[in-house]
């Protein structure tokens, strides 16, 4: 499980969000970096059980930088207060998808998936859904899947308010070909967090989305 000190650091961050106080404790963010990758270090040996792309990566090389960037922000803020990591085939930047996991005090989750893809690699996965209609709903309408995740996200900025040009407004694949974003999220309060089951709850998450991973990588690879 995910340290306590570490969601104790995160939480203080949040409070104390400037460099002189981070510059002060650089040595409890260290501990709380390695607690980190100690877990994602788990996280990737449960992975690799079941989805071979993810085997042999580092759990240093999936995380993301502390820093913001804040050039074209309001937000001023120098730091975030949580701790990303993103494992996909390729690693870290690749645009393949991929499992995220997110650790903030309070909003934590675990899931993945392909955010914003490209209009060249968006075009291909709608193409595959549009064709293999009945195996993409078996993957996102399932037991397993819907059970994890309640189901593929649907927020406002996750889909278009039509179908998207080329396509007829009564395609039975509609509902998805309107997706922007392919990704599912499930919620990890801290008291799981916390608790035993923290990592047999990721992996068992990470599980549940690796059809559609290789779903959508597929499309996007041939």
């Amino acid at each position: 499980m995910p340290h306590p000190s570490t969601l104790a650091f995160l939480r203080n961050l949040a409070v104390h969000n400037d460099k002189s106080w981070f510059d002060a404790h650089r040595s409890d963010y260290e501990t709380a970096r390695n607690h980190h990758i100690e877990f994602i270090s788990e996280l990737i040996d449960g992975i690799s059980v079941f989805d071979q792309d993810i085997a042999g990566q580092t759990a240093r090389s999936t995380l993301f930088r502390i820093n913001r960037d804040v050039r074209f922000s309001k937000n001023k803020a120098p730091y975030k207060t949580n701790f990303g990591a993103s494992l996909a085939r390729g690693g870290r930047k690749s645009t393949l998808a991929g499992y995220y996991f997110h650790l903030e005090p309070g909003a934590s989750f675990v899931g993945g998936g392909m955010w914003m893809p490209s209009p060249q690699d968006l075009a291909k996965v709608r193409q595959e859904i549009d064709y293999c209609l009945d195996e993409f709903r078996e993957i996102v309408e399932s037991t397993s899947f819907v059970g994890q995740f309640g189901g593929l996200s649907e927020g406002a900025d996750m889909r278009l308010q039509r179908v998207p040009r080329g396509y007829e407004a009564e395609n039975p694949a509609a509902h998805y070909l309107r997706f922007k974003s392919f990704v599912a999220m499930k919620p990890l309060p801290d008291a799981v967090l916390l608790s035993a089951d923290a990592l047999r709850e990721s992996i068992d998450a990470c599980k549940a989305l690796h059809p559609l991973l290789q779903f959508l990588n597929r499309a996007v690879s041939e």
